[in-house]
């Protein structure tokens, strides 16, 4: 008689992904921190959001102020939180880091409607996704399908 073992799965590392509590806190930062410069008039708050963007998108998590913050303040929650794939954090922030980019440059040269309407393109993103979908996971799941089709990747 012949056994067919099947192998446990393997449960994912805690430190797989990144913690939703932390993903939850990057997207609220972006939308107060936002909001609270237009209501303002204080384009130099996207700026520090900017700043603190850059090195998540350079460094990846361990880099961040904001990641580092949450681990701070979730400590107790991180070890059972669901966790988003770090890819998909790392494109969404790329993706901020560019439309606040453009929006420092349309500042720096006297639009500041434009600097405004771009960073409000951060704001609805990540409102939305505090409301349940995320229009850049939506986008990095795009991209990757298409590549696939295209380079056969």
């Amino acid at each position: 008689m012949q056994t067919t073992e099947q192998l446990p799965a393997v449960p994912a590392s805690p430190t797989d992904g990144v913690a939703m509590p932390i993903v939850t806190l990057n997207r609220w930062i972006l939308v107060i921190g936002i909001s609270l410069g237009w209501l303002l008039q204080q384009p130099l708050l996207t700026t520090l959001l900017l700043l603190l963007l850059i090195p998540a998108v350079l460094g990846r998590q361990r880099w961040s102020p904001i990641t580092n913050l949450g681990k701070w303040l979730f400590a107790r929650q991180i070890a059972t939180a669901e966790r988003e794939d770090a890819r998909l954090m790392r494109f969404n922030n790329t993706i901020a880091v560019l439309l606040l980019f453009a929006a420092q440059l349309a500042f720096a040269a006297g639009l500041p409607l434009v600097g405004w309407t771009v960073a409000g393109l951060v704001v609805v993103a990540a409102s939305v996704a505090l409301a349940g979908f995320c229009v850049g996971c939506f986008l990095y799941y795009q991209f990757k399908l298409r590549r696939a089709a295209w380079f056969g990747r």
